[in-house]
């Protein structure tokens, strides 16, 4: 019988054969996790160890407990290392255990445990090798996320990787090297950014990049204010597409610069009162000419309430006509966002 107008089907029965085979490959899978725990209770920490460990996450890289089994084993081999400071074979130990991710990575590309496990490799070289040596291991990285980006360039937490990858190579290198590595990552962002105007994650590094790059080149009020008109300009390039919420979301961070109260930590905290003013307002009128075929657009109407209360505040309070303009759009907000009615209202109100 249909249940809720979908139809029942009944499963399809596997054969004797498939079945005796899943059972088979259970048996296999279980032998093999068996045998991996006895051997680290034994503190048997060897090569074959680690190839066995290698076989048991081949088959579920979600089995976090054999990730640590493998920090374990490779934590052993580390110490075995010759005391007169050969550092080959942790080398060779690293190099692999980074190839042999790089297949669980392609088939298994958000599963924590790999990810977690691979900055802990990262990090040893950086412990235990010498700088050279461990900073190239940290380059491939950067290069491999950027691979990454390239076949999914929204993955958020590939973005998150590749900062943390990026502040890490700053710190193994000069002050020099981190500045010119600042705007190198700031150009790829802006690269990423024209290859696809959604991507929200290229957006929101690129505000991460912003502070950094002035703060590392001592910037003045001036080369702030210049960033700052730079930005503007190229977000209302972006705004061809009004109906991109990742657009306003970048847009709202950049009007935080004029916000009284949020200002002391954005990229050009000491405009006056009056600069301040005069932007808000020039951003108000440039939106207010996106609604010229885009009348059923809420982002706008949000934003030109938002701003304009946001130059009450700035500026000597909200005088009558802001307050019907204020009115108008939250009419039509009541219309375009019916779910979020209560809100409109209460908004009413507090005008």
């Amino acid at each position: 019988m249909p249940s809720h107008g979908v139809p029942r089907y009944k499963p399809v029965e596997k054969s004797a054969e498939e079945r005796q085979q899943e059972q088979q490959k259970i048996d296999t899978y279980r032998d093999l996790e068996r045998s991996v725990s006895e051997k680290v209770a034994e503190h048997e920490y060897s090569l074959d160890t680690l190839k066995k460990i290698s076989e048991l996450l081949s088959k579920n890289p979600e089995y976090y407990t054999a990730w640590n089994y493998r920090r374990r084993v490779l934590r052993f081999q580390f110490s075995q290392e010759d005391s007169d400071g050969n550092t080959e074979q942790t080398l060779q130990l690293i190099s692999n255990d980074l190839q042999f991710l790089i297949p669980l990575l392609k088939s298994f590309p958000k599963c924590y445990w790999i990810w977690n496990y691979r900055l802990w490799l990262l990090d040893e070289a950086r412990r235990l090798l010498p700088l050279a040596q461990a900073r190239k291991m940290w380059q491939q990285e950067l290069a491999l996320v950027g691979k990454m980006l390239t076949l999914d360039s929204r993955n958020f937490h590939g973005w998150g990787y590749r900062r943390f990858v990026v502040e890490t190579l700053k710190a193994l290198g000069t002050a020099e090297e981190a500045r010119s590595m600042t705007q190198t990552e700031f150009e790829y962002a802006k690269k990423m950014i024209g290859a696809n105007l959604s991507n929200f994650s290229a957006w929101h590094y690129r505000t991460k990049l912003i502070q950094s790059l002035l703060d590392e080149q001592s910037a003045s009020d001036e080369d702030r204010k210049r960033m700052l008109d730079d930005e503007l300009s190229l977000i209302h390039q972006a705004f061809i597409d009004p109906y991109d919420q990742s657009l306003w979301f970048y847009h709202q961070n950049l009007m935080s610069v004029f916000d009284p109260k949020m200002a002391e930590r954005t990229m050009a905290p000491r405009l006056s009162s009056s600069e301040r003013l005069e932007y808000i307002r020039s951003e108000i009128e440039e939106i207010q000419e996106m609604l010229d075929g885009a009348e059923d657009c809420k982002y706008i109407y949000q934003a030109l309430i938002e701003y304009t209360l946001l130059a009450s505040r700035v500026g000597d309070g909200l005088s009558s006509e802001d307050r019907e303009q204020i009115l108008s759009w939250l009419s039509e907000l009541k219309t375009l966002d019916p779910l979020r009615r209560e809100r409109w209202l209460d908004l009413e109100k507090t005008l």
